[in-house]
């Protein structure tokens, strides 16, 4: 598996196992919507960061 695909593997996956998390609760679907969103919001900034502080 290439570099960038195990990188896209593992992002993924970072944002399905919170979202699985919430799922499992029952929620109200608005509640987990805003809690995806946050995450996103969440791992896209790190997302950023690392991109912009790797040489």
């Amino acid at each position: 598996m290439s570099g960038h695909v195990s990188q896209a593997l593992i992002y993924a996956l970072l944002l399905v196992l919170p979202l699985s998390a919430l799922a499992a609760r029952r929620l109200p679907t608005r509640t987990v919507l805003l809690y995806a969103g946050a995450w996103l919001v969440i791992f896209g900034g790190a997302f950023v960061l690392v991109a912009l502080l790797a040489p």
